[in-house]
């Protein structure tokens, strides 16, 4: 909001002190990390503190872990500390007539929604088994059930798909290869190393891919040119899918203390990255990859979400004061799916999200191999001594603080490796 402020007073002819500072993409980056820092640092406390005045704790199943009973009763739905550091940066610094930004503060709010209502839920359901005298185990169906929390994630991924397939705000820019651009093509002009380049803009659904030299993939080619009218409905099938896929593994990454806050820290700034270089048609065009009008902007939106996860690590880290929830993990999740197809980086998040995708499988790993050997020798077999993967590692005698450390450490590697994969074709 003061970005759009300083820009009307100035269109009247009105000087203000320090406007110059909003005009800078880089210096509202800063300035949006910082806000976020300070708000989940310092209001966080102030909610920690009426969360467990209001006795909104933790209820903790008996797995069997290291440390697990002393974190019963810790406050949690702590989600709304990350959400509330980064919406109101973003209001303040971002522009906030651009659609990417409109669509990501939707993204955050509507997930977080779906994620506190989950855990008012399940909160509600333990006093009213504490007020019958009724012993309350974790686990029960008292929460949203499963088909509501994915009907939410599904309209945030047509949310996200039908925006960026229609909206006339949302353009995408290629380097044009050919001899001769059509008289009625879209073009712009970049000069780069003293010569100019032409780039134009792709009227279809198209994302950049790793390790190909082309270095484009566009989704029309997954159908026969014949049935290619209807791209826009594999298109919004392929981002249901992930932002649902992404929003769980989020959720199901949130198992140990600092975990998935530290990791969507460090993808966060992974996807800054990428949202900084597609915005600059100079740093898109030298890097061969798509130039996305205004897509620059989301760099204030991913500063505050960093800023927001590194200040709720100051209480979340081990011993926790404070957990996030469904009402943080789910909307981490959805945010970052989100973010991957807006900066058209989504074939990217096997490797951003390493760390989400591996806890993902050896849930599935686990689940389907019990079952299977259960059908087949009538008892069910592990692989893992315990899923998601982190509860597996606490089992084999690792402490929290470890587990989560060596995640993120594989999570920069990934991050890193991400970023290095738009030079290595």
């Amino acid at each position: 909001m003061l970005k759009n402020l300083f820009d009307w007073l100035n269109s009247i002819g009105i000087k203000m002190p320090g406007d110059n500072l909003f005009q800078f993409i880089t210096s509202r980056v800063m300035l949006a990390v910082l806000l976020s820092l300070i708000i989940s640092t310092v209001f966080g406390k102030k909610l920690i503190n009426y969360l467990r005045k209001k006795q909104v704790g933790e209820t903790v199943r008996d797995l069997g872990l290291a440390g697990e009973q002393q974190k019963k009763g810790t406050p949690t739905m702590g989600g709304l500390i990350i959400i509330l550091a980064i919406v109101v940066p973003t209001l303040l610094l971002a522009d906030v007539s651009k659609v990417y930004i409109l669509l990501m503060l939707f993204a955050t709010v509507w997930m977080g929604l779906i994620g506190f209502i989950d855990d008012y839920l399940k909160i509600r359901a333990k006093r009213i088994a504490q007020e019958q005298g009724i012993a309350y185990k974790k686990g029960d169906k008292d929460g949203l059930a499963g088909w509501f929390k994915v009907l939410g994630q599904v309209v945030l991924g047509i949310a996200v798909a039908t925006t960026l397939m229609f909206n006339d705000s949302v353009s995408a820019y290629r380097e044009f290869t050919g001899t001769t651009v059509p008289a009625n093509a879209d073009t712009i002009v970049v000069k780069l190393n003293g010569k100019e380049r032409v780039m134009v803009k792709a009227n279809e659904p198209v994302t950049t891919i790793p390790f190909v030299k082309s270095h484009e993939f566009n989704y029309s080619k997954l159908l026969p040119k014949a049935m290619r009218g209807i791209t826009w409905l594999i298109y919004v099938l392929a981002v249901i899918f992930i932002v649902t896929a992404v929003s769980n593994a989020s959720n199901l990454t949130d198992g140990i203390d600092g975990l998935a806050t530290g990791v969507s820290a460090i993808i966060g700034i992974g996807l800054g990255i990428f949202a900084y270089a597609s915005g600059d048609s100079r740093l898109a065009e030298y890097l061969n990859i798509l130039y996305v009008p205004g897509i620059g902007e989301l760099s204030i939106f991913i500063a505050a979400m960093i800023g927001a996860c590194i200040g709720f690590l100051w209480y979340n880290s081990y011993p926790a004061q404070v957990f996030m929830g469904d009402t943080g993990s789910l909307m981490l999740g959805g945010v970052i799916a989100s973010l991957a197809f807006l900066v058209r980086k989504e074939l990217l998040i096997p490797i951003l999200c390493a760390v989400f995708f591996v806890e993902t499988l050896s849930v599935t790993l686990q689940v389907s191999y019990f079952k299977y050997t259960k059908k087949k020798y009538g008892e069910g077999r592990r692989i893992f001594l315990m899923s998601p993967l982190h509860h597996h590692y606490q089992k084999k005698g690792f402490h929290e603080s470890k587990i989560v450390t060596r995640f993120w450490i594989v999570t920069i590697l990934c991050v890193a490796f991400a970023i290095v994969t738009l030079k290595i074709r």
